[in-house]
């Protein structure tokens, strides 16, 4: 049995009623392709929560990890394990759902959450990129400058941005008349793939939205930037090779996964879309959606050794609990 958006197109001439509900494509091919989409998202999803959650563990559990590197990034697994719960329990309904339908309030409320945790994690990675620097260029005042206190107030500033940036322009283009097809070709409800739905085009809004957006990446990714060449300039004035590498190892995973997210984010939210097919918005969101939560816990643990200590620490004391 072949999956195709034919099967659809009676809900395309629902013209004259507005819409309830939204249709979401998810990826085409068969039945067996569909369960094996099924498997392979389930699998990655159950392994970022194990993964990510097993960051957290490690940082509360080891007294070594109670460092403002691994508090911000306790909070980062945190949000990380939100970010993905935004889209792939709905991608999982969706590839197993016959009707392949969300409802109106549902589709939204993904819509805000998934913006709202996204640009909070663009924040978040700008403030680890200000610890590392404060940790590698101003190492004697680090400790002052660094403390606890400001810890949670960036950390909570972080949420408040992401959380409340998004609720205004959500329930604006919610408030725009969909009076025609309710078919969205994607596996999430995003910004363009909505407002091309809308009887009304609403152009200010859109780019409001956009500016929104690109504001927030190039921003912080101008910041992260900055950081890392002034980082850069410092390690290399570090006299020993053992102390380079050290740097290296403790920025090098963070500058990997900046990499992977903003890399994908900009291409789809900062450069514009008409010229990439459908196919490739997809390929593009699933990276930073669903690909960069699964790979952030392997970047941090296999090149930190106090992480790969400390989850083996957590690893142990959970062996120990289940013998006795």
């Amino acid at each position: 049995m072949s999956f195709s958006p034919l099967r659809y197109l009676d809900a395309m001439n629902r013209s004259a009623a507005y819409v309830t509900e939204f249709v979401l494509l998810g990826f085409p091919g068969s039945w067996k392709i569909q369960i094996f989409l099924f498997v392979l998202f389930l699998v990655f999803y159950v392994l970022t929560l194990l993964g990510n959650g097993a960051i957290i563990c490690a940082v509360r559990c080891d007294s070594r990890l109670h460092t403002p590197m691994y508090f911000l990034l306790g909070n980062f697994a945190f949000l990380e394990i939100w970010y993905v719960s935004s889209t792939t329990p709905n991608i999982l309904a969706i590839i197993l759902s016959k009707t392949k339908a969300i409802s109106f309030s549902g589709c939204f409320l993904q819509f805000y959450f998934f913006f709202s945790l996204g640009t909070t994690e663009c924040f978040l990675l700008a403030v680890m990129a200000y610890d590392r620097y404060l940790a590698i260029c101003r190492p004697l005042h680090y400790p002052t400058i660094m403390t606890r206190r400001l810890c949670c107030i960036l950390v909570s500033s972080c949420w408040l941005i992401g959380f409340l940036a998004y609720p205004i322009p959500v329930f604006s283009i919610s408030q725009l008349p969909f009076c025609g097809s309710n078919i969205i070709d994607h596996f999430l409800c995003d910004m363009d793939p909505l407002m091309a739905l809308s009887c009304d085009p609403a152009p200010i809004i859109k780019l409001i939205l956009y500016v929104q957006n690109s504001l927030s990446l190039f921003f912080t990714i101008v910041y992260i930037l900055r950081s890392y060449i002034l980082l850069l300039r410092a390690i290399f004035q570090v006299p020993s090779a053992a102390g380079r590498r050290k740097a290296f190892s403790t920025c090098g995973s963070h500058l990997v996964v900046v990499s992977l997210f903003y890399g994908t984010v900009m291409i789809m939210y900062m450069s514009p879309t008409y010229g990439i097919s459908t196919l490739m918005q997809k390929i593009l969101t699933l990276v930073y959606s669903v690909i960069t939560p699964l790979f952030n816990p392997l970047i941090y643990s296999l090149r930190n050794k106090d992480m790969k200590l400390a989850l083996r620490k957590v690893l142990l004391e959970m062996r120990i609990v289940k013998n006795i």
